[in-house]
């Protein structure tokens, strides 16, 4: 259970579905631009990080594409009543909004938007509404979606950050948008206060009550700003740009009739990202800590709370000529922030990584970004993103009323809402309730606690997007009893290809039984799910290339809780730290490789007096005896890979992932703890290092690692006693000299690898580190 989150870039074997022209040529998978380049938990980095926007952006890079119609035919498909029934290719009938289109054609500023097409999309839902369709569903009150105009500050507390957005216009069910304009008395500014329906209410009569309310916030308050607007609520976000910031001619107005035709191809179709590459949003170097000033309350351009000052000007290249991309939001920024506003497409990406966050299990989003006449739909899922042509709904209305038609009849799992973890109030705390039928046990009963201060979360768009959440169950604690430091579930989005982590723990716990350094030394599985949902499916519908490529599925999994490595100091960090080193060369010789040393997956709990090291979260490993690729995500946090991982080569996948790379970020991972805590507590930010590495692409890190490693001083750091600090020179030396001979041996045999025992010896490479006199004496018991 790694609170890691998405994390880092590593090596892992060739994918399956990879070219076999690099077969011969590839020995990991090559790192892309995504958000595995970044570690996306916030609080295992101990990083309130100036820039969640790389992590964002990098993902953007990667979008897919599909045309508009296909998009439309899917999201039609979904809100059928029989989803397998052939639906109608386009509606043939639209509303009559000639009034609201002409006044949003007119010329002016970005939020001059914003009203007219509020009123041209609530208006058409309710014509809409009336409209029967064979096959399709009819629209869900339940939900009843409306069109809201926001343009005000949304806050979202992540473990130890607090984001701000602020999303143009957002869709929200009817009470949810009703629900800010709520006067202390209980009344509506809009209409009387809104209520779930009766059961001694009939239909027509709860009905009529349902359109009375609507029309009155339609009238009042739609175009309204609300306040304080949750975003576990937002079904949508749409934001607005104009192509030309401050134009004064007007958009072409529309025809005097619509009828249905042939999809027209916009200029541009698919909104670029290309221009994306040539930016280099991550942060520039960090101020010494001698120099950096505090400042509790400055806040990011990414929206994200920092203690860590504003690091200098904007470090973005923008095309001059590119008209698409997004001008400067003054009402979007902070006055502090010294960077620029993000493009259009990771503005919108960074709403979506907050719905992902605000709801558990999501499956998937849904934003839409309009450029002056121009909508483009943009789907989110953990597998990636993918943008559809664009429509200009001005000329193309009808197709503009599919759209609303489909949206219209969705409900909450429609809306990508996992139906699986039912939202509950227990003692006044907002859980989940997960109940599934088992064939050993019945029926499993999980309480997720996800309102509790203890569950690790995750920011971001695509990946595992791991959340361990505290979990109470009546089954599992009827098999095993109560454990002394409760259960926790974690639920994460698994790429499908991987042998998945059941399995190899599977294959873990059967070494254990033989293996001393094992046993009681690895994560206890006391239960999982696998949900048959994988995201490859939109995809396949979509025409998307390679659809299963990098396709995940959602896994729950049960363990009883563990302590963190980080709460431990001095010889005791030492021993349990050495614990899982033994653990994990030993699982490494019996062919279970787990390449994601991070201080995340060292964990331990207490017995019989003692602490006990784990090695933990195989998520990411690979086993031996598993021929072939192991998915499209690559492994390994980036602070605590080797240096050999972050180079040029090892981004491309020209290197193999070895023993000793998984060594040396054992290495890196206990100076990490020692030098940023003290007695399990993190440091102030201006007494640690390290902090700039948290959001360092890779080969950056690599870099940044190498100039620390020429410039050790054998005086100790302050409050670090000498001898973990001579330990730490000298395991710093011995990865200086292995690497150093392996260049010597590249530059004298360039033809060979240089890897003349390549990696078969590792108990020799262990040894160098275990005959050091710092080893020895931190082995000792402490007095």
């Amino acid at each position: 259970m790694s609170p890691t989150g998405e994390t880092g870039t590593s090596s892992t074997p060739p994918r399956a579905n990879a070219p076999a022209h690099g077969a011969s040529t590839i020995e990991s998978t090559p790192n892309s631009r995504g958000a595995s380049v970044i570690s996306e938990n916030i609080g295992l980095l101990s990083a309130r990080v100036k820039k969640v926007r790389p992590w964002i952006q990098r993902d953007i890079e990667q979008v897919k594409e599909c045309k508009a119609d296909a998009m439309l035919q899917a999201l039609l498909q979904r809100a059928s009543s029989a989803p397998e029934t052939e639906q109608p290719e386009l509606l043939q009938k639209s509303s009559d909004i000639e009034t609201a289109l002409n006044e949003y054609v007119h010329p002016g500023v970005e939020n001059k938007f914003y009203g007219p097409f509020i009123r041209t999309t609530n208006i058409a839902l309710a014509c809409l509404e009336e409209i029967k369709v064979d096959g399709m569903r009819a629209a869900v009150p339940a939900v009843d979606m409306i069109c809201q105009q926001n343009d005000m500050p949304m806050y979202q507390t992540h473990q130890t950050a607090k984001s701000t957005r602020k999303p143009d216009v957002v869709i929200l069910p009817l009470n949810s948008a009703c629900a800010p304009f709520q006067d202390e008395m209980g009344s509506k500014k809009g209409g009387k206060k809104g209520k779930q329906k009766d059961n001694t209410m009939d239909d027509v009569k709860y009905d009529v009550k349902r359109k009375t309310k609507r029309k009155a916030h339609m009238d009042t308050n739609a175009t309204a700003k609300p306040k304080n607007v949750p975003w576990t609520d937002v079904l949508a976000c749409i934001e607005f740009k104009r192509k030309t910031p401050g134009r004064t001619k007007g958009i072409n107005p529309p025809p005097p009739s619509y009828t249905v035709a042939d999809y027209i191809p916009t200029k541009p179709e698919y909104l670029p990202v290309d221009h994306l590459k040539t930016e280099d949003p991550t942060p520039g170097p960090s101020l010494t800590p001698a120099t950096q000033p505090a400042s509790d309350t400055a806040f990011l351009s990414s929206g994200l709370t920092a203690d860590q000052p504003s690091q200098g000007g904007s470090s973005s290249k923008r095309k001059a000529t590119d008209t698409l991309e997004s001008a400067a939001k003054k009402s979007k920024r902070d006055p502090d922030d010294t960077d620029d506003d993000p493009d259009v497409t990771v503005q919108t990406g960074l709403y979506a990584a907050e719905m992902f966050a605000s709801n558990l299990g999501v499956n998937y989003l849904l934003n839409i970004i309009i450029i002056d006449d121009v909508m483009w739909i943009w789907y989110y899922d953990r597998q990636g993103i993918i943008q559809c042509s664009g429509v200009n709904f001005i000329q193309d209305l009808p197709r503009l009323m599919v759209l609303l038609y489909a949206l219209q009849r969705f409900d909450l799992h429609d809306w990508g809402r996992n139906k699986d973890f039912l939202p509950v109030q227990v003692d006044g705390k907002q859980c989940h309730e997960f109940k599934i039928k088992d064939k050993e046990l019945g029926e499993v009963d999980l309480l997720l606690h996800t309102s509790h201060d203890e569950r690790v979360t995750h920011y971001g768009l695509q990946g595992r997007a791991t959340n361990v959440v505290p979990v109470t169950s009546e089954a599992l604690a009827k098999k095993y009893g109560n454990f002394q430091d409760g259960m926790v579930a974690k639920i994460f989005w698994g790429e499908a290809s991987r042998t998945s982590e059941p399995e190899i723990l599977d294959k873990v716990e059967e070494i254990a039984k033989v293996h001393p350094t094992v046993q009681g030394h690895i994560p206890k599985l006391l239960w999982h799910h696998t949900f048959t949902n994988p995201t490859s499916a939109i995809r396949e519908a979509l025409g998307v290339p390679e659809p299963t490529k990098g396709s995940r599925v959602l896994y729950i999994l049960v363990f009883p809780k563990l302590h963190p490595i980080t709460e431990l100091d001095q010889r005791e960090l030492f021993d349990v730290w050495r614990q899982c080193i033994l653990c994990h060369l030993t699982l490494w010789k019996e062919g279970v490789y787990h390449r994601d040393v991070s201080p995340g997956n060292l964990m331990w709990y207490w017995k019989d007096g003692k602490r006990i090291g784990v090695l933990n979260d195989y998520d990411l490993s690979s086993l031996a005896n598993v021929q072939g690729p192991q998915g499209n995500e690559r492994t390994g946090t980036v602070p605590f890979m080797a240096r050999e991982l972050l180079t040029e080569e090892g981004q491309r996948g020209k290197v193999k992932h070895l023993y000793r790379h998984d060594l040396e970020s054992f290495i890196w991972v206990f100076a990490w703890i020692r030098l940023r805590y003290r007695a399990g507590v993190l440091l102030p930010r201006q007494l640690r290092p390290f902090d700039e590495w948290a959001t360092l692409g890779a080969i950056a890190c690599g870099e940044k690692k190498l100039v620390f490693l020429n410039n050790m001083k054998a005086s100790a750091p302050p409050e670090i006693d000498q001898v973990t600090w001579d330990f730490l020179l000298d395991c710093f030396l011995v990865l200086k000299r292995d690497a150093d001979n392996r260049y010597y041996l590249r530059l004298k045999r360039p033809s060979s690898s240089g890897e003349p025992s390549a990696d078969s010896d590792f108990d020799a490479f262990l040894s160098q580190f275990t005959s050091l006199e710092g080893w020895v004496e931190l082995s000792k018991p402490s007095k």
